[in-house]
């Protein structure tokens, strides 16, 4: 397919400008691959989180936390001294090769109990890593017009793979039982490092081609400095700052909501595989809603009302959320809820949040990022979980600790809205790629 053909076709769902559609496309199969991998993990992982007895799982997101203090440092160095044609697939090699030691551990039947809880963990750190790798790449490619445009088909292509992912472990979940979705989830993996590399030669050769052309922003190579720098660039700039807050709040709603879908779905069976099928079927419901959004929405949402009010969404979904669950803490309103937060949040907040990033230095796109993606939304994991672990020990109901939540989030949209007038005043200046890119 050529260039033309390729715009005339997308332009039906985005607004693609010429050049831009082949770096677009091995974007959108990136993403799809790579939360296909994850999708498929995610409800062995949630389920063997119950399996570990929902009373550990504070003890599990502390660990969680602590595992990823330790690998941003390593990450940190990697990213300072190895240019990013390389950076990238060593990454996912390394949690391949980390997805195939679990699958010989469980179909060997090898300390089931502790491996459970270190799988727990290590998807956790996974996610974040891996997806947080993406979103680097994609700020480091794309300017901020262009984000806006663009940010929200790419994201659908993600939430294709968020579909495809669920199908597959709703359908083999109980015929090949949980360890072998592992093996189905490393060749996912390895399909997006293909596809990641393709990017790479597809922007090269376009920056030959145009050279005055918007894409790419950034030079592949090394950023150099320090590994820690991402700590002191988050604590210098009130901009990153923010995002790091909202990335707090975010996950302190998100991990509300975790504990209480754990509690309930724990009654339903106390069997592992039909567990693991169960959380499957409800990610593929998320994932069904949040494709047509993203197809066919978000972008001109976000063009249309900018990156704060869009990244304000998810929290004013919440706000209505926990409203509904204050008034009626069941099994319907939960997936509903579920449903819809992440939903909001794939199709429009999180592109949105991704724009945030495009306004900034290149270094911080990287480094900073990894940061609050990693350290900050896992650490206010740990502390969000053993509040709500805190709230239940006291006495309190599902139902109120719903109410209680509803100032913060309130602030989390405030927040949100803030930083869409910083990104826009960012963008209306001198971007930080032309004054730092190689």
């Amino acid at each position: 397919m050529n260039q033309l053909t390729a715009n005339r076709i997308l332009s039906r769902v985005v607004e693609v400008r010429p050049g831009e559609s082949r770096a677009l496309l091995w974007s959108f199969a990136y993403f799809f691959c790579l939360l296909a991998a994850y999708y498929v993990l995610r409800p062995v992982r949630d389920e063997m989180g119950l399996a570990s007895g929902i009373k550990n799982l504070p003890w599990l997101f502390t660990a969680t936390f602590f595992v990823m203090l330790a690998v941003v440092p390593v990450y940190g160095a990697l990213v300072a001294r190895i240019s990013r044609k390389k950076f990238i697939p060593l990454v996912y090699h390394f949690f391949t090769a980390n997805i195939l030691i679990f699958w010989f551990m469980l179909t060997q039947g090898i300390a089931l109990a502790p491996t459970a809880q270190v799988f727990f963990v290590w998807i956790s750190v996974f996610n974040l890593f891996a997806v947080s790798v993406f979103w680097s790449f994609m700020a480091d490619l794309f300017g901020s017009e262009q984000g806006k445009r663009l940010f929200g088909f790419i994201a659908a292509g993600g939430s294709a793979g968020a579909l495809l992912g669920p199908a597959i472990a709703t359908t083999l979940a109980e015929p090949l039982g949980r360890a072998n979705l592992l093996i189905i989830a490393a060749l996912l993996l390895q399909a997006a490092v293909f596809c990641a590399i393709r990017l790479e030669t597809a922007a090269a050769e376009f920056k030959a081609q145009n050279p005055g052309s918007p894409l790419p922003q950034a030079s592949p190579q090394a950023l150099g400095g320090s590994w820690i720098a991402g700590i002191g660039m988050i604590a210098r700039s009130p901009y990153l700052a923010g995002i790091a807050l909202w990335v707090a709040l975010l996950s302190l709603a998100g991990t509300f909501l975790y504990f209480q879908q754990a509690e309930i779905v724990r009654a339903l069976s106390d069997d592992p595989n039909k567990r693991t099928a169960i959380f499957a079927r409800i990610d593929l419901a998320v994932s069904l809603l949040t494709i047509v959004v993203q197809f066919f929405a978000t972008g001109k949402l976000i063009q249309r009302f900018g990156a704060g009010p869009a990244a304000g969404f998810l929290p004013f979904v919440f706000a209505l959320g926990f409203v509904a669950l204050w008034a009626s803490p069941m099994l319907w309103v939960i997936i509903a809820f579920q449903a819809a937060q992440r939903a909001a949040n794939f199709a429009i907040s999180n592109p949105a949040r991704e724009v945030l990033f495009t306004v900034v230095e290149r270094e911080e796109k990287y480094k900073a990022k990894n940061v609050i993606d990693n350290v900050v939304f896992r650490g206010s994991d740990m502390l969000s979980g053993w509040l709500f672990h805190a709230l239940r020990g006291v006495g309190l109901e599902l139902g109120a600790i719903s109410l209680a939540t509803l100032p913060v989030v309130a602030a989390w949209l405030l927040l949100a809205l803030k930083l869409g007038r910083m990104q826009e005043k960012r963008a209306r200046g001198v971007s930080p790629e032309a004054r730092k890119s190689p």
